[in-house]
């Protein structure tokens, strides 16, 4: 009887379980080498509540955007084979739950190497985890960011 009643307990406690809501903390960018621009364009992907709490604004605030501006700026870099490029803030778009982040910089002719420092989210979200997709001259290439491995760097 005492085995059935654990069983049963051990049961409940699996069901009980698999209602529990688990808050998914991540961010998407995709970067694409335009060719004919010699630019690198990025847009980034991020859930709307997540970035409003670590700037500290609400989403509906007038100066949202400004905001997030700051924040990519401060918590992503790009260096192209070795050298720091400076990023642009081309725009945002909040659609729901999800903000889009478009920056991009120019002046690249040639990609050896592409290092990334992304801390978005990081020190808001211990959990947070970041996926870098780049495209260039037809390879595709994944990075993957979290608390301890915020810089990551490929070769072409």
């Amino acid at each position: 009887m005492k085995k059935i009643l654990y069983v049963s307990s051990i049961f409940t406690f699996l069901i009980m379980m698999s209602f529990t809501v688990f808050d998914f903390f991540s961010s998407m960018t995709k970067v694409d080498y335009v060719d004919g621009s010699k630019t690198l364009k990025f847009t980034t992907k991020m859930n709307t509540s997540h970035i409003s709490d670590a700037i500290k604004i609400n989403r509906n605030t007038a100066g949202f955007e400004a905001e997030v501006k700051k924040y990519v700026n401060s918590n992503f870099d790009v260096f192209v084979n070795g050298s720091p490029k400076n990023l642009t803030f081309t725009g945002s778009q909040v659609s729901g739950e999800t903000v889009w982040v478009y920056f991009e910089t120019g002046g690249v002719s040639d990609i050896n190497s592409l290092k990334i420092k992304n801390t978005i989210l990081l020190s808001a979200f211990p959990k947070q985890i970041n996926l870098v997709n780049i495209a260039y001259k037809g390879n595709l290439k994944t990075m993957n960011f979290q608390r301890g491995k915020e810089v990551n760097e490929i070769s072409f």
